[in-house]
């Protein structure tokens, strides 16, 4: 069996394996043999670190609001890695500030396996643009799970069947663009387009992919940005229609939807999907973490489920994960600089 510890400095999670039974099973041998059962139970130990994970229930937090796409991500993920791990996972909504209460709250959790972050490139944009008291630099990368795939979108019943439509539109009465938080690379992507379409079209940020949606069945934008997953029940309904991709070709799943390259502009965007911890998360967390996921990415049940969202697996582990984000932020801030966003 296994336990949990705690010591007064800090949360940190160990296993202290028992080995009595062992011992009074074995008790001649172990007179006899000490040097081996010395052995035999650091094997015990690395068995049971293996097996067990040190919290019963793991939070995971989201700046998304209910039904948008990290929202979506983490309900699902939780739902088929708990068996898994053998934990219960509570997904905990921190909205504001384009992330950065998220980043905040998970900077100053302790660093025991206890809580994670579902991170996009949205808080490093924010880290960037908002200068909060704490930054992408102020956490562990743990792993990445998906690549997500950002499409174009409007009503079904409202006036733009084309994306060129849009485009006039908004060169004739501006126009109204829809995003998910300020610090979002759905933003960012829209400014990209607006630039590259020379159009002057309004863009209106939200705390979530949910209520940007609402806001586009309404009628209050005329297009929205986001993952084809936290869309799919309302393309399914048929109240959606795509209007283009921003892959760099078109998705087998969506063959009749053309790529925003193809549409004469130079814009391709991917959005990751992994986790975030606070700094100093103990090897034995990690190593839990890549191995259920690199697992679970291979259940046929939720292979379907991920699939139907057209997530495509991306497992990073936590050193090539660490390296990913670090090449983004940095890549990111030479575009900010670039364009004169920031200083």
């Amino acid at each position: 069996m296994s336990i949990l510890t705690e010591s007064r400095g800090g949360l940190q999670a160990a296993f202290v394996v028992a080995v009595g039974v062992l011992t009074v099973l074995c008790a001649g041998a172990a007179l006899a043999q000490d040097g081996a059962q010395t052995q035999d139970s650091t094997q015990l130990q690395d068995v049971a670190q293996a097996a067990a994970y040190p919290h019963d229930v793991v939070t995971l937090l989201t700046h998304s609001s209910p039904g948008g796409g990290s929202d979506l991500f983490l309900r699902e993920l939780a739902r088929h890695l708990g068996s898994q791990m053998g934990v219960d996972f509570v997904i905990e909504q921190v909205p504001g500030g384009g992330g950065a209460r998220a980043v905040s709250r998970l900077a100053n959790a302790p660093a025991d396996g206890s809580v994670f972050y579902a991170a996009t490139p949205s808080f490093i944009f924010t880290s960037m643009l908002s200068r909060p008291a704490n930054t992408w630099e102020d956490l562990d990368p743990l792993v990445n799970i998906f690549f997500d795939q950002e499409v174009i979108y409007t009503r079904s019943d409202g006036p733009f069947e084309t994306f060129a439509q849009v485009i006039d539109s908004a060169r004739s009465s501006r126009g109204r663009w829809g995003a998910a938080s300020p610090g979002s690379l759905e933003r960012q992507a829209l400014e990209r387009l607006r630039v590259a379409a020379d159009v002057p079209a309004a863009i209106v940020t939200h705390d979530g992919g949910g209520d940007l949606i609402l806001n586009v069945l309404n009628g209050t934008l005329d297009i929205g940005v986001g993952e084809a997953q936290e869309i799919r029940s309302q393309l399914d309904a048929g109240n959606l229609r795509l209007l283009a991709v921003f892959s760099d070709a078109r998705l087998p799943e969506l063959p009749q939807v053309p790529t925003v390259q193809e549409l004469g502009y130079g814009i391709v965007v991917t959005k990751f999907r992994g986790l975030m911890g606070p700094r100093g998360l103990p090897p034995g967390i990690v190593a839990a973490w890549e191995q259920g996921v690199r697992q679970v990415l291979e259940d046929p049940e939720y292979r379907a489920s991920y699939a139907q969202a057209m997530l495509t697996p991306a497992f990073m582990e936590q050193a090539d994960f660490a390296q990913f984000v670090a090449g983004f932020a940095s890549e990111t801030e030479a575009f900010l600089r670039d364009t004169g966003v920031i200083q």
